[in-house]
């Protein structure tokens, strides 16, 4: 885990661009794309005579043009190696790529030509896009995937795994050459969509996801090659892969050739064709033996020719690929919906590294977690926390930082100034909001603010923060140690993103309820002023620290625990007694333990009380006069539709955690030895690491169509340059209607309805955006597979990396040429429990509790089978076999 120069990747990867008409980058690429068009000869769109590149350019694109009428016919490095592949296994009458396509050399390039320039609608037999308030929004005619007779493998190379079909090789070769002769309709440039003589093209990107990740001292991060093509109406195909794995530029360009980066690529290289025309074809024109000379196999699969009006596939959607040991694989997807294309990556990469060794794709989700906690109001690390032999000193080594940097005895980070590193004795005080400490016999100090963070020199962080809404401030502690927690083996809808999410979103605020005030507070001051010197099992325990409730050296989680019963520590009268005291007594006494101030001695009864409500005592419970907050958590909902909701730990805070994996994982083990600290755990001679290959998540957020569920898609899908699929496309009148229903529309977050309150004020009735809770409509009821590209959220927030990493640097005491590296410290395997769906034939798969222990032959079983229930995702349920990758496996499942 390490922090991405995104301003130097912009190219790459877009982070934080719109591509919104109007803006900066927008017009930029449309007067590129209309240079890019000049020099293939293709019709520009609008007017020309203010493109600043087709002015000053324009005898330069005539002489571009005659020397590719020279080099008729020459491929780039990468398109040479899949030619020659493809002449190697199938002869010199196979089918030839295309020589000219609009080369996607930039980010950004797909997303402006997938819609028209003079219009917000692209629409053909296999698609429908528009542009809206949110970036675009693409919904293709299927709205999901299929796992049933989809995997397709040309009899040549490699042996296919028996779950696949086998194609005859002539009919292989002859559906290749179909492919790459699509239908002209499909051809057509949405760019100039709706013009007179529309451009018609080819597309094509070059991608290098990551097969293998760097971990210093034992391995570099290795990569492979993969060129997409697609007819130019499915360049938002080519948007979406590019989304994910980052575009690696112009293949034309000696610096992006594979085969000088010697030290970086893995000698592999794939291809992925798009052609959902292939659809559809029929089985007499493909070279199929008739039935009574097909092979048992052949009959199996459905190879052979009988029927003159009998349809490849019965006209459903595959995948075809060819592959052999060299680390060639081209592959043909006759369909246009997008998890096809991003699992063909997953597909090639897992092949790159089964073939390469070192490392392996994973189908897995994960985080790098950091423990938190309540602080409380006043902070001593030196009192509370366990000593370590870190120094100030050790700060400034690790920093390579200077004492002159450091005259006051702090320093402030280079990159992030809202970051403060502090001396070991800092103490904090939130209620005169101040941190103070000695430094070189003098009293220094510094206003506590909420947006920074405080760094110890052990790696500990401190900040000021509110956890809930409209809750008190707190001072919240993390640990500098990171625990990666891997979820590995995981199938379609078992909980990949779910891992990595903050729990936050689940936590919902109200009030703090009291039965009967006067009893309760009566039983309250009989729990504070208890002795409690009596109630251990071991009489010498007795005098052990006997500390009163509100002393001011008894944190709030050690009065938990004393009023938490124990049959291993406390009597059983006392345990008796802690039973006999009912939680909400517990809960305020709590409460008071957390609000008290010591200068209250006795005094704090006056400070908390309840309203009076027709002479009568009411229920919720008041501070100083204010409402307190109580935090819950939802965890679902009943059978009758109510959110179930239990309550949490006074102190508690939920963990830091900072994604890691969300699907497709590239992974290695090392060597320790190799290698430098990589922090606490039971290792003994390797450790393994875990690289996300993915920039952009293709996510599903299924509860979001609850408005307010849901608040992270909230927030994403409100944000300007979405990449969004299979949502309805509402209008502006939508967006009044919804406004007008005024119930259901203030249980949107803030970010949803300050965007439809936008789009309801806007006249042009040919503007469009998505509501989080509109799914789009198939067969008259809403898909289950609403999707988006979420950008990763250290993308956005790279100071989050920034300081976890900082903080694991002074754990360790690393220098500042070692790298910070995160071992999988915990492995959490799980899988989707559902129960039955009749309508569909969905049987229940309920066989584990949600906590289940297996013994490590069973666990490697349950592993390899990989039994699935109902995924959203796909269209049944069953095994996914061979770790979750065996649908998506170019080799034998045993490989894996």
């Amino acid at each position: 885990m390490k922090v991405v120069p995104v301003q130097r990747k912009q190219n790459s990867l877009g982070i934080g661009l719109s591509y919104a008409p109007g803006s900066n980058e927008y017009e930029e690429l449309v007067n590129y794309t209309n240079l890019k068009l000049a020099t293939l000869g293709l019709p520009t769109v609008g007017d020309q005579s203010k493109n600043p590149a087709l002015k000053l350019g324009g005898s330069l694109v005539k002489e571009y043009r005659e020397k590719v009428r020279l080099l008729r016919g020459y491929l780039c490095p990468a398109d040479r190696r899949i030619q020659d592949f493809l002449s190697r296994i199938l002869g010199a009458d196979r089918p030839s790529l295309p020589t000219e396509s609009f080369v996607l050399d930039r980010h950004g390039l797909a997303r402006t030509t997938s819609l028209p320039r003079d219009g917000n609608v692209f629409a053909s037999k296999i698609i429908e896009s528009k542009r809206v308030a949110q970036g675009v929004l693409h919904n293709p005619s299927s709205d999901r995937r299929t796992t049933a007779g989809v995997f397709h493998v040309a009899d040549v190379g490699l042996p296919a795994a028996d779950d696949k079909k086998v194609v005859p090789l002539a009919a292989a070769k002859e559906l290749l050459r179909i492919a790459l002769n699509p239908p002209q309709d499909d051809m057509i440039f949405p760019f100039s969509y709706g013009q007179e003589d529309p451009a018609k093209c080819w597309v094509s990107l070059l991608l290098r996801p990551v097969v293998c990740p760097e971990v210093q001292g034992y391995i570099r991060e290795k990569s492979m090659e993969v060129r997409f093509f697609a007819p130019g109406g499915c360049v938002a195909n080519l948007d979406f892969v590019e989304s994910i794995f980052g575009n690696a530029g112009d293949p034309f360009l000696a610096e992006n050739d594979a085969g000088l980066d010697i030290e970086n690529w893995t000698g592999h290289t794939g291809c992925v064709i798009v052609a959902p025309h292939l659809a559809g074809t029929p089985k007499q024109v493909l070279n199929l033996p008739p039935k009574d000379q097909a092979t048992e196999r052949q009959i199996r699969d459905g190879m052979y020719y009988e029927d003159p009006d009998e349809l490849y596939n019965d006209g459903n959607a595959f995948k075809l690929t060819f592959r052999d040991s060299s680390g060639m694989v081209v592959t043909v997807l006759a369909d246009n919906y997008f998890g096809y294309c991003k699992k063909e990556v997953k597909t090639q990469v897992s092949f790159s590294a089964n073939l390469s060794g070192l490392g392996e794709e994973e189908h897995a989700g994960g985080a790098v977690v950091f423990p938190s906690y309540d602080l409380g109001e006043e902070f001593d690390p030196k009192a509370i926390l366990p000593p370590t032999p870190h120094t100030f000193k050790d700060t400034l080594m690790a920093l390579n930082a200077s004492e002159e940097a450091s005259s006051e005895g702090y320093l402030i980070d280079e990159e992030f100034p809202s970051v403060v590193f502090l001396p070991e004795n800092a103490t904090f005080s939130l209620r005169e909001q101040r941190i103070t400490w000695e430094f070189k016999g003098e009293q220094k100090s510094l206003h506590l603010i909420p947006d920074n963070a405080y760094v110890l020199p052990s790696g500990y962080k401190v900040e000021m923060k509110v956890t809930e809404n409209d809750g008190p401030w707190k001072l919240v502690g993390t640990v500098g140690e990171g625990f990666l927690c891997h979820k590995p083996c995981t199938v379609s809808g078992g909980g990949k993103s779910e891992i990595s999410k903050p729990l936050t979103d689940a936590i919902v605020s109200g009030p703090v309820y009291v039965a009967e005030w006067e009893k309760d507070l009566a039983l309250a001051k009989e729990v504070i002023g208890r002795d409690y010197s009596d109630r251990f099992l071991d009489p010498k325990k007795h005098n052990l620290r006997n500390r009163t409730i509100l002393d001011p050296d008894r944190s709030l989680g050690s009065v938990i625990k004393l009023l938490t019963p124990s049959h291993t520590l406390y009597t059983d009268t006392f345990n008796d007694w802690l039973e006999s005291i009912p939680q909400r007594v517990k809960d305020l006494v709590l409460i008071i333990k957390r609000r008290y101030r010591p200068d209250w001695g006795l005094d704090w009864e006056k400070l908390f009380s309840v309203d009076s409500v027709n002479g009568q005592p009411a229920n919720e419970l008041r501070f100083d006069g204010d409402k307190l907050i109580t935090r819950l958590l939802r965890v679902g909902f009943d059978e009758k539709g109510s959110w179930r909701l239990f309550a949490l730990r006074k102190d508690f805070i939920p963990a830091n955690k900072i994604l890691a994996e969300d699907d497709i994982t590239a992974s290695t083990v090392a060597p320790i030895r190799l290698l430098n600290e990589i922090g606490p755990g039971t290792f003994k001679e390797s450790a393994k690491f875990v690289h996300n290959c993915e920039y952009r998540l293709f996510q599903r957020p299924d509860d979001a169509i609850h408005r307010g569920f849901d608040k992270q898609t909230e927030k994403d899908l409100a944000r300007p340059g979405n990449f969004i699929s299979n949502f309805e496309c509402l209008s502006v009148e939508d967006a009044k209607d919804q406004v007008r229903q005024t119930l259901t529309f203030e249980k949107y977050t803030d970010p949803m309805r300050d965007l439809i309150l936008e789009v309801s004020e806007q006249e042009d009735p040919d503007n469009f955006f998505v509501s989080s809770a509109n799914p789009r409509m198939v067969d008259g009821k809403p898909t289950k597979n609403p999707r988006y590209l979420q950008t990763r959220p250290d993308l956005y927030y790279p100071r989050t990396v920034h300081l976890a990493t900082m903080g694991t640097r002074l754990r360790r005491k690393l220098s500042p040429d070692q790298s910070v590296l995160y071992p999988v410290r915990s492995v959490l395997p799980g899988r989707r429990n559902n129960p039955a769906d009749p309508d569909v034939g969905i049987r229940p798969l309920c066989c584990f509790a949600p906590i289940h222990y297996l013994e490590l032959p069973e666990l490697f079983i349950d592993f390899i089978v990989s039994v699935t229930g109902k995924s959203p995702s796909t269209t049944g349920a069953g095994s996914e076999g061979a770790l979750t990758k065996a649908p998506f496996n170019a080799l034998l499942p045993i490989h894996d």
